[in-house]
Parts: structure tokens; C-alpha cells; sequence
């Protein structure tokens, strides 16, 4: 998944030799060790996650887990320019109070609010795994993220669409917390 973000980069300098899978992989390393090496220590701290009213029946989201508690350890990389890159891992309890997993990339464009309050808005590509999707197999997932905060702490968000025309799948907006530390 990051790979594919950092693809275009890697054709452009790679078609000349072919090599371009062994470039895009050398890429993604160095991103992931400058992230891991130079970042900030971030706990996550999940939240809530708010499914659509006209997605599901009002039967099926008394029996949801709305409150979707859960922690999460990541590394938090501030770009001069305001913008933060993120790799992170959360265990959270699921819409069907299952545990659900997952790990990701995710970049995000701040823009200053007043003083130190700033808008955040990206994305994530990450790996998810939940009891009711597959088995458990982890599958592949890239998702909007926005936040509002200061660069040292935000509420954050993302949304999980509704993919198809049927009712009863995603359309989901899951609430969460980041904290750094130094």
C-alpha cells in the first residue's frame, strides 16, 4: 500500500534500468526508517465510531458496539511545512464487540485554524483484521483521515464508505485520539 503511493515516484526514476519493483521497495524502507528514526512516540487512544442511520435499522445499531475502545502505539514524523506522516498499529473492539487490528501509513495536510489550532485532512493505507472479514486474514484498506488539534495532540477521524448499494456495510465514521511525546 505504501508502495503504491510511492510507485509514480519510483517509475519515473527506475523505467530507465527496469528495476523499478527493487527502487519502489528502496523507497518504502527509507520512508519507514526516517518515519521510525525521526518521528515522535504517538499513543492512540480509540473512541467511538458512528454507524449511518440510513445504513443500518434501528434494531441492528442497538446491537452495534458504538463505543469502539481501544489503544494504539505509532511514530508521528512533522514535516517543516506543517504536514505529519504517520506509521501506527491500534487494537480496538469492533462494531461487534470483536477485537480488530490494524496497522498503517498515513499522510496528512494540516492547515493553520488560529494559533496553534490546525485542520488536518489525508489518508491511510493500511492492513485490517476483524473476526467477521475473512477469517481474520488481514485485507487492504485505503481510507480518508481529517483531524482538528494542535500538532502535539488532535481528534482525529476517518470514514469507512458504504461500498455498495446494499444497506447494512460500512458507512461508519470512527473516532479517535492522537497524543505525541517527546
Amino acid at each position: 500500500m505504501l508502495a503504491a503511493s510511492c510507485s509514480a515516484m519510483a517509475a519515473d526514476s527506475a523505467t530507465d534500468n527496469g528495476d523499478w519493483w527493487q527502487h519502489t521497495k528502496d523507497v518504502v524502507r527509507s520512508k519507514v526508517e526516517t518515519i521510525s528514526g525521526q518521528g515522535e512516540t504517538s499513543l492512540f487512544l480509540s473512541g467511538y465510531s458512528y454507524h449511518g442511520r440510513n445504513t443500518y435499522t434501528p434494531e441492528r445499531i442497538r446491537q452495534f458496539n458504538e463505543k469502539s475502545w481501544g489503544l494504539g502505539l505509532g511514530k508521528t514524523l512533522r514535516h517543516p511545512n506543517g504536514d505529519e506522516e504517520y506509521l501506527y498499529g491500534l487494537a480496538i473492539s469492533d462494531s461487534h464487540y470483536d477485537p480488530q487490528l490494524m496497522a498503517g501509513y498515513a499522510y496528512q495536510w494540516n492547515w493553520p485554524v488560529a494559533g496553534k489550532l490546525e485542520a488536518g485532512a489525508g489518508w491511510s493505507a493500511l492492513l485490517i483484521s476483524r473476526t467477521d472479514t475473512w477469517g481474520r486474514v488481514p485485507f487492504p484498506a485505503i481510507l480518508p483521515v481529517a483531524s482538528i488539534g494542535i500538532p502535539g495532540a488532535k481528534l482525529m477521524a476517518s470514514y469507512v464508505p458504504r461500498l455498495s448499494g446494499n444497506k447494512g456495510n460500512g458507512d461508519v465514521l470512527y473516532v479517535f485520539g492522537r497524543i505525541n511525546f517527546n
